[in-house]
């Protein structure tokens, strides 16, 4: 693959709460950009500032050089890459496709040779840092494929992400991102426990939180959804679904690589709970209500 033009003509699929905000920095960053999504009124934002509107993830395809996609899981991706009305349908030779969704590594595998077979480039370039990181375009982006194809998107990776990390061949970015996830929920577990027990004593956690932040113990999750659970608000926009999701994808590849995740599985636990409770929009923190009311 050449160089990415400093006005490339871009596409991007799926405009949800982390596609919409970075399909704007792409666009905001002088790039033409054709977009497609099932909900058209997620794409009148974007289409007032210059972008256009598509019918089918083909037409995005064949307006577009590099297509970045951003859906919910692996059939998805499937879905809009290979099925009727698909990129596959529209995209030239030499298009590349840069999948931001979370999904099973074998899976990317899967899609990436299925695009070569086309002529069709692949990166699965996981993200981390969520909706607010993707508005502020610093998000951790983690990129599985090849060398050559990630070295000639990184200009249009940078409009995205602070931090921007080859990992290794395709499906190596969903490995990265697996990990990711394992380090969010078990600490998020662990998050919850401490203010459970400090409560139950008698403590309040805020002052708890402030030392804790101070010294080994301090992490994003600590910051960010310690708040949260102290205030029994769980309307934030990580939701816990697409963690129970991806929990889901890093035991799958344990048990393939006969390996034992005990911390991993005992979160899995914990949001299949959630799940089964209605809580697949709230907020992942709202783990905290499933260990609060429990026996």
């Amino acid at each position: 693959m050449g160089r990415v033009p400093s006005v490339a003509k871009l596409g991007f699929i799926g405009l949800g709460a982390m596609g919409t905000p970075m399909a704007a920095n792409l666009l905001a960053a002088g790039h033409v950009l054709a977009v497609y999504t099932r909900r058209p009124a997620s794409a009148e934002a974007l289409v007032e500032a210059g972008a256009v509107a598509c019918a089918s993830a083909s037409e995005v395809a064949s307006r577009s050089d590099v297509i970045f996609t951003v859906v919910t899981d692996t059939e998805a991706v499937e879905t809009v890459v290979l099925r009727a009305g698909g990129i596959v349908e529209g995209a030239r030779p030499g298009t590349t496709v840069i999948d931001h969704s979370t999904i099973a590594p074998a899976g990317a595998r899967r899609l990436a040779v299925a695009l070569e077979r086309h002529g069709v480039h692949m990166l699965d370039a996981p993200v981390s840092g969520g909706v607010q990181g993707a508005r502020n375009a610093t998000l951790s982006i983690m990129v599985g494929g090849d060398r050559a194809v990630f070295d000639a998107c990184r200009p249009l990776l940078a409009h995205l992400g602070k931090t921007i990390e080859y990992i290794g061949p395709s499906g190596a970015g969903q490995v990265a991102k697996a990990c990711n996830q394992i380090c969010i929920v078990v600490n998020q577990l662990g998050v919850a426990e401490a203010i459970l027990l400090a409560e139950r004593a008698g403590v309040s956690f805020e002052p708890v939180q402030r030392a804790l932040m101070g010294g080994f113990a301090a992490s994003r999750i600590l910051e960010v959804q310690a708040p949260k659970m102290m205030s029994r608000r769980f309307d934030g926009q990580i939701e816990s679904r697409l963690h129970h999701k991806d929990i889901l994808i890093a035991l799958d590849m344990a048990r393939q690589l006969g390996l034992q995740l005990p911390a991993s599985a005992l979160a899995a636990d914990v949001l299949t709970k959630l799940q089964q409770a209605g809580g697949a929009h709230l907020d992942s923190a709202a783990v905290f209500s499933v260990l609060e009311h429990s026996r």
